[in-house]
């Protein structure tokens, strides 16, 4: 539970600081200080047991059908990263009550920062693969906004969105590959997947999944050729820098690489892929930072140098080059994060991050100048210093390492890398704080308050510390989670200051003192940089993605141009053409089943059904008569059904019949008058053929299907429905109870459908107004504007319909009927009125908005479902009993007839949303109406003045 309560925290606890916000930014800084301190007091709660080599682990049954579990689990590698989570974390919102503006409260920014360290605490926490995906996209989406924390800054927001394309199209391939991972091992729990090494590596899908799942470690650690988007993340505010470079979001694909290594690494694809991307990026990275101006740019670039110098270790594939892989994991996360500060310091005090606006800071900030010497230091490998114990044993690996069969390649590249790595890091030093001090400081420069140098000096401490006392101090913790990553014993090493004269210590002194040769060549070096073309990642990257977006908008300007008759085309065609291939592409078999014969009066409706749609067909210009001949062919579809003993069905067919005419004839009335012009002959051979084709296919499938003896489910629904739903009528049972999942979210799709149209038409309506002010403008006898007989029918109809459908309603559970056809029995009858009086009389007299119906009956079908689990049964599950009630007898009373009520308000109000709304409208009248009066029969005027 408590590994639930680590990762759940920051989530929760993200509400507080945005609640807080009116409060000061000390509140809001308190609320999120709060909440990870608790979440790292109870982290370390189970360091004894992971210092044991025990695996803390919890879960919960989430989607088991998907293998999808809320399974966790704590070992030596993920309580290192939760560590450098939580607690850089704590020194991160220490540092940001004290950088941000005073206007800024920081409550958006520790609510982002709290979303962010919730979702890698998940990545590294997780044991089930299927949950790291959701969490590692959560970091995706949480550092774009966090980078784009600054919105009003282009570079901000350009920034965010390069970072959020670059690692999104990583995560996608990392989700084929980790699908494609489980799908080997047979389970999508890591614990499990850990232990098929053999089975994974002899799998033919091995070169697939490991490709797929290192595009998306490399994009989102930032490896060549996907580093671009890092420097250009540097837009954020200092302290998000520190956090993403030091303990997250670029931390999470290394973490990924070690967390797999016991089944990924150890063949050749691994070695070749893995350790070239990673020497190549530590040498990339290390070049670019030394000509960088920009303080944070040289960082972010000396960040992808250490991500690569890591990544380079860990494909090695040996056990002593992981150590040394989990080791400078810990000291790039010291020194990185305090540098960051240094220069957020600098940017806080000074106004300027330019290096060549800076210089001489040491006499003015003597308190920064040496918690950025020793940081800077430490990343150079300087011997006393943590960086300076991990290099040796990154360059140790190195020279142990052939490429190709090439004993000099990888340890001559690591060796000029390192070099690079002290150049850039004294030149940060140097040019900063021990030059000639600039003159155009418009200040006078001092120390900023404790708030600011404080955390910096705690992560110095811990660099200074661990490089004077490794194994007492960094000793437990590095063979804790290496021995995670191995997945076994570890070989001999030793965290020391001195291993004796060693081919790595040698390569270290020439790195050191060619370093500081290439920094005081540092101005010809520089021009000889400049010289020389090199490209620029972020051009490519804007161009490939305007292509890409004007590729986009072509094709949807080609596919999507608004035809109806081209959409449906596709549809059709791609439907034939499927049906085509499992056709000719399958064997075929005679059907089993003997046909029986067609009736005279089958053969008659048949008939008249081919002749209406034909009559559609070729006099589709005479839209009345067009529009009959539909109403014609719905029926003789609901005489099929009633034929074929299906009356809950015809009822049905019957009543969406009746509605979809009024509704055609509504529409017809805001249409325009006139046909566009025919097809051409080409296109209409095509529809032809089209229709044809589809018309054969569905007539085939429907003949194979009748001719077969199939297995269905309806034996199940027969021999169950009374017993279990407590009703004789199969089909609604299975409507209100089987399936009743599936009616809810159709009424809510209905609702939804009429609130659309609604929507769509309002704007209309606006324009348009009442075909009465038409009618009463067009002649003097349109005074008369609805005719006697038809309100005087309509208001008949509507108690008589309204008796029907409870009728109806009521018998549903066991006889033919339901909440559905007595909603459009209502419906109609509803309709009638509006059609008899107009739209305005109707509205005054019907009572409740057709939203409201809508929503009604959506909330109580939801509460039959919720009581249900209140009495603790599965969602939507009913209940039925029979009681004895006096004059009655005994009467069967169901939870399914609450269901179907809200079933029935929602079609009522659906429907009579969507039909008055068209009958509001009318094209031909610009001008606003009064609204009519209620029809009534005209008296003569004696009798008027008698009454």
């Amino acid at each position: 539970m408590s590994l639930a309560l680590i990762v759940m925290l920051p989530f929760v606890g993200a509400v507080l600081p945005a609640l807080l916000g009116r409060a000061g930014s000390t509140a809001s800084a308190l609320a999120a200080f709060s909440v990870s301190l608790v979440a790292f007091v109870l982290l370390l709660s189970h360091a004894p047991a992971v210092f044991d080599g025990d695996v803390v682990q919890a879960g919960w049954v989430w989607l088991p059908g998907l293998g999808l579990n809320a399974n966790l689990f704590l070992d030596g590698l993920g309580f290192l990263f939760a560590v450098l989570i939580l607690g850089i974390g704590l020194l991160i919102i220490a540092y940001t009550r004290f950088y941000l503006p005073k206007r800024d409260s920081g409550s958006r920014f520790h609510a982002y920062l709290l979303l962010f360290q919730g979702a890698m605490l998940g990545i590294v926490l997780s044991d089930n693969v299927l949950l790291l995906l959701i969490f590692w996209e959560l970091t995706s989406l949480s550092s774009f906004l966090l980078i784009g924390y600054s919105k009003h800054l282009p570079e901000a927001r350009q920034g965010a969105r390069m970072a959020l394309a670059v690692t999104t199209a990583g995560g996608l391939s990392m989700i084929a590959g980790m699908l494609i991972l489980g799908d080997i091992a047979g389970s999508f729990d890591l614990t499990v997947i850990l232990q098929q090494r053999d089975q994974i590596h002899a799998s033919p899908h091995y070169l697939p999944a490991l490709l797929l799942i290192l595009g998306g470690c490399f994009t989102k650690s930032a490896q060549f050729p996907f580093h671009f988007w890092l420097p250009h993340a540097m837009a954020a505010p200092t302290p998000v820098s520190a956090y993403l470079h030091s303990a997250t979001m670029v931390k999470a694909g290394v973490f990924l690489l070690a967390r797999l290594w016991p089944v990924l690494s150890g063949t050749d694809a691994w070695f070749y892929v893995v350790a070239t991307t990673g020497l190549a990026t530590m040498l990339i990275g290390a070049v670019v930072a030394l000509f960088e101006d920009e303080l944070k740019a040289l960082l972010a670039f000396s960040t992808i140098s250490h991500l690569g110098l890591v990544v380079m270790l860990f494909g090695f594939g040996t056990p002593l080059a992981a150590v040394a892989g989990v080791f400078h994991i810990l000291n790039h996360a010291t020194f990185k994060a305090a540098l960051f500060m240094t220069a957020g310091i600098i940017d806080h005090e000074v106004g300027s991050r330019d290096i060549r606006q800076l210089g001489g800071l040491a006499t003015l900030m003597p308190v920064t100048a040496t918690l950025a010497t020793l940081a800077a230091a430490s990343m150079a490998g300087v011997p006393l210093l943590n960086g300076f114990l991990s290099k040796e044993m990154m360059l140790d690996a190195a020279a142990r390492t052939q490429w190709a069969g090439q004993g000099w390649a990888v340890p001559l590249v690591a060796t000029v890398a390192a070099m690079f790595s002290v150049a850039y890091s004294f030149r940060y030093l140097v040019h900063v704080f021990f030059v000639r001090r600039h003159e155009r400081y418009a200040k006078r420069l001092k120390d900023p308050s404790a708030g600011l140098w404080l955390p910096p000096l705690v992560l110095v401490a811990i660099a200074v510390l661990i490089g004077l006392f490794p194994a007492a101090l960094a000793g437990p913790l590095v063979a804790t989670a290496a021995a995670a990553v191995v997945g076994g014993p570890l070989p001999e090493y030793e965290l020391a200051l001195w291993h004796g004269a060693t081919p790595a210590l040698a390569m270290s002194v020439f790195a050191l003192a060619a370093g500081l040769f290439l920094l005081s060549r540092h101005a010809r070096l520089r021009e000889a940089w400049q010289a020389v073309p090199h490209p620029q990642a972020k051009p490519m990257f804007d161009a490939a993605i305007a292509g890409s977006v004007a590729f986009c908008r072509q094709v949807t300007a080609d596919v999507h141009n608004g035809s109806l008759r081209r959409y449906l085309a596709f549809l059709v065609g791609s439907a034939v053409f499927i049906g085509d291939v499992g056709f000719f592409s399958g064997s075929h078999a005679a059907g089993v089943r003997e046909t029986l014969p067609a009736t005279p009066v089958a053969i008659v409706a048949w008939l008249l059904l081919v002749g209406c749609c034909t009559v559609v067909l070729v006099l589709q210009r005479q839209r009345v008569l067009a529009l009959v001949s539909v109403g014609v062919i719905g029926l003789i579809v609901a005489f099929a059904f009633l034929y074929l003993s299906a009356p809950d069905l015809a009822l049905t067919q019957i009543g969406v019949e009746v509605v979809t005419v009024v509704l055609m004839l509504l529409a017809l009335n805001v249409l325009p008058k006139t046909t566009p012009a025919e097809s051409g002959r080409v296109r209409g051979l095509r529809d032809a053929t089209l229709a044809v084709l589809a018309g054969l296919g569905s007539g085939g499938a429907a003949w194979a299907v009748m001719t077969r003896d199939v297995e269905t489910l309806s034996g199940y629904y027969l021999e169950r429905a009374l017993p279990e739903g407590g009703g004789a009528n199969v089909v609604n049972v299975i409507l209100v109870d089987f399936r009743g999942f599936d009616t809810f979210g159709e009424i809510i799709v209905l609702g939804i459908a009429a609130l659309t149209v609604f929507a769509l038409l309002d704007g209309a309506q606006r324009l348009f107004v009442r075909t009465a002010r038409l009618e009463e403008a067009l002649s003097p006898r349109a005074r008369d504007r609805r005719p006697l007989m038809l309100a005087v029918v309509a208001r008949i109809m509507l108690p008589l319909a309204l008796v029907v459908a409870a009728y109806i309603f009521l018998r549903g559970h066991h006889a033919p009927g339901g909440g559905f056809v007595a909603g459009l029995i209502v419906a109609i009858a509803l309709i009638m009125q509006y059609i008899a009086g107009g739209a305005a009389w109707a509205e005054q007299r019907l009572g409740p908005d057709h939203h409201v119906v809508i929503g009604a009956g959506v909330l109580v079908a939801a509460a039959t479902g919720v009581g249900a689990w209140v009495v603790g049964h599965p969602f939507l599950t009913s209940a039925f009993g029979h009681v004895a009630v006096p004059l009655l007898g005994v009467v069967e009373f169901s939870s399914a007839m609450a269901f179907d009520a809200g079933v029935f308000l929602t079609v009522v109000g659906a429907v009579m949303l969507i039909l008055a709304t068209f009958g509001r409208i009318d094209r031909r009248d610009p001008q606003p109406a009064p609204a009519p009066t209620p029809p009534t029969p005209r008296l003569p005027d004696a009798r008027r003045q008698e009454g």
